[in-house]
């Protein structure tokens, strides 16, 4: 799933792109995709793309039609299977229904972008909106996580009976972070994924909030100014832990452990980050001694 720093280069590059060129044709191309409907989707059709941002994990691209015209803005939720790939020459027929392709815009003079998902668990969102907090995933976001000071963040974790795993990536709570990134930044806090977060101690705390910055910040660099065809491909060279079961921690040399669940798992360095005890995976329910 593209995270905060990819869905920061995705605006990014389509500012660099696209700002500026009418919209040609709009086709969505899966039924299940789009999540609003007034107004249309059609309703992009000649107007020119003039900022690009993000919410938390969700794209949104400003288009603006004739002065004095409300502004639409382009909302993509790009979920587990998601991706937007550009083309300088899309072709001016329609994708067929049911395909890869679930969204086209195309501008004028053919170039233009895709969002395609891949698998038959379809979750990509698309709305066409006056404001984004009209969506209700993004009005139901916490504070962005590149946005919090070192004491907002400790607030908001205090009291909170869940594990800091999952409290980190819940988008209510902190937006931006998704599976991938939680791994590194607990990796490099040296934290268990398994630690209870209202129980952090002060250095705890302050090493989680560190490497989260560090490590997010890091990611934006690396991934801001890529193509967006290489950004799934950058993401995964400057991972430590994260989908590298099996392979030697960087830090220590052990091996990186996984914990897997019905539909998604999570890695992590034993040595680094649970004095040396495997976590046992939901179907344990235990840790293994």
């Amino acid at each position: 799933m593209p995270e905060l720093p990819e869905v920061t280069a995705l605006a990014e590059f389509l500012v660099e792109h696209a700002a500026g060129r009418p919209v040609a044709s709009v086709a969505v191309t899966a039924l299940n995709v789009l999540t609003t409907y007034d107004p249309p989707a059609t309703a992009l059709i000649g107007r020119t793309l003039t900022a690009g941002g993000r919410h938390g994990k969700f794209l949104d691209l400003t288009f603006s039609g004739a002065p004095g015209s409300e502004d639409l803005h382009l909302v993509v939720h790009l979920a587990r299977a998601g991706w937007l790939r550009w083309s300088d020459a899309l072709s001016p027929t329609p994708p067929k229904m049911g395909g890869p392709i679930a969204f086209r815009l195309r501008l004028e003079g053919g170039a233009g972008f895709d969002i395609t998902e891949a698998g038959t668990k379809k979750s990509v969102a698309i709305a066409v909106v006056t404001d984004p907090q009209q969506v209700p995933g993004v009005a139901r976001l916490g504070p962005d996580a590149l946005s919090l000071s070192a004491d907002e963040f400790a607030a908001l974790l205090k009291g909170r009976t869940g594990r800091i795993k999952n409290v980190i990536t819940e988008q209510p709570v902190i937006s931006g972070i998704g599976n991938a990134y939680s791994d590194e930044i607990l990796h490099q806090a040296k934290l268990s994924p398994f630690a209870t977060a209202g129980t952090l101690k002060p250095e705890q705390l302050e090493r989680l909030y560190t490497a989260m910055v560090s490590v997010l910040n890091a990611a934006v660099g690396k991934a801001v100014g890529a193509e967006a065809a290489r950004l799934k491909g950058e993401k995964r060279t400057g991972l430590k832990v994260h989908a590298r079961t099996g392979l030697p921690c960087p830090v220590c040399g052990d091996t990186v452990a996984e914990v897997s669940f019905a539909d998604r798992s999570f890695q992590y360095c034993p040595t680094c980050q649970t004095g040396g005890k495997l976590l046992a995976d939901r179907r344990l329910s235990r840790l293994i001694k």
